[in-house]
């Protein structure tokens, strides 16, 4: 589909990425696998809630963390320090 708009740097057509927010996380492994799963808590409720979850290899897992600290490294330069949740 030669017309179709697309995230550059992203091989599915943008129309079709969905972002969804997240600002409560859960981390577990097995003997081969990371599991991340992603969701939503607030201080006004007691329910979590999950709507992500996102299944990788150790290697890929180590690979994620490594871009993240990239990108929050970038951000904090061009930002200031990032205050974690609660402080």
């Amino acid at each position: 589909m030669p017309n179709e708009s697309r995230d550059e740097e992203s091989s599915i057509p943008a129309d079709r990425m969905r972002g969804l927010y997240a600002n409560y996380f859960q981390v577990g492994h097995n003997a081969c696998e990371i599991l991340i799963d992603f969701g939503q808590a607030y201080a006004d409720t007691d329910q979590e809630y999950f709507h992500t979850r996102i299944v990788t290899s150790p290697a890929y897992a180590k690979e994620l963390l490594r871009v993240l600290q990239e990108a929050l490294m970038e951000y904090e330069k061009q930002h200031g320090e990032i205050p974690y949740p609660g402080d």
